[in-house]
């Protein structure tokens, strides 16, 4: 009887385990599974967000309650005047070249060109023949001198 315990026991050994393994052609490849860990693992890129500079821009940092500077950027141009009196004065300080950033890199800075056709016969206007503007943080800034004397005029979207 102990010679028919022996095979016995291994037979249900073996059917024990070929009833608990899993079906092989369900089962994912190793492969497979290292490749869908690999893909979930790849964080996704956030998209570059280009800043978008069009519009309205007043001075953020004037010594003055009822003066500041004022730009407008649209299309290939930026505006900047002189704005006193509360708003009731408008003087052309700058109209030339303005060029839009194509990614996300700060500082974002670009030399414009004047305009000299719009500017010649304003009295307040810059006759420098280039200015660099700059975006950083949220901000336009650009040198503004006046008599010799030179300030950075800073300015927030409207």
């Amino acid at each position: 009887m102990n010679r028919l315990l022996g095979p016995l026991a291994l037979a249900t050994v073996l059917a024990l385990t070929g009833c608990s393994a899993a079906d092989a052609s369900n089962a994912p490849t190793e492969a497979a599974v290292d490749s869908t860990k690999a893909a979930s693992a790849t964080p996704t890129p956030e998209p570059v967000k280009v800043p978008d500079l069009a519009g309205a821009w007043k001075q953020n940092n004037s010594a003055s309650d009822d003066g500041w500077m004022a730009a407008n950027i649209s299309g290939g141009t930026v505006t900047a005047n002189f704005v006193t009196d509360s708003g009731d004065t408008t003087s052309l300080f700058w109209v030339g070249t303005f060029t839009a950033p194509t990614d996300d890199t700060s500082p974002y800075t670009w030399t414009s060109t004047r305009d000299t056709a719009a500017t010649d016969t304003a009295l307040l206007a810059s006759t420098d023949a280039t200015k660099v503007f700059t975006y950083e943080d949220d901000e336009i800034s650009f040198p503004v001198s006046i008599a010799g004397s030179t300030t950075i005029v800073r300015l927030s979207k409207e």
